[in-house]
């Protein structure tokens, strides 16, 4: 049984195929169009809600209605390195964590 490296696919790939054959480039072309077509569809569209997200908890401030990922509805009271203290209630402030900031509530 022959030891396959995973840094040389390619070269194995063409050393089973022989000279000539169109296989090979068949199917490195196949999985590149695969790839591009995961990263297009999946994890860019990712990258740019997350960076949106990001730009989002960066520009809250004290006095900011938030929604947080649990479905809290709340005003910024304070604003922490890693966290910010909501009001969710009369006299009832919570610590919450910035990445669990889920939305502005627009409604408040």
């Amino acid at each position: 049984m022959q030891n396959i490296s995973l840094t040389e696919p390619f070269a194995v790939l063409l050393a089973q195929q022989g000279p000539g054959s169109n296989a090979v480039i068949g199917q490195v072309l196949f999985f590149g169009l695969f790839f591009l077509a995961m990263w297009f569809l999946l994890i860019a569209p990712q990258r740019k809600k997350q960076k949106a997200h990001q730009q989002m908890i960066g520009a809250l401030t004290t006095g900011d209605a938030i929604v947080t990922t649990g479905g809290i509805h709340g005003v910024i009271t304070n604003v922490k390195d890693d966290r910010f203290v909501v009001r969710i209630a009369e006299n009832t402030k919570i610590e919450v964590g910035k990445a669990f900031v889920s939305a502005l509530d627009t409604k408040a």
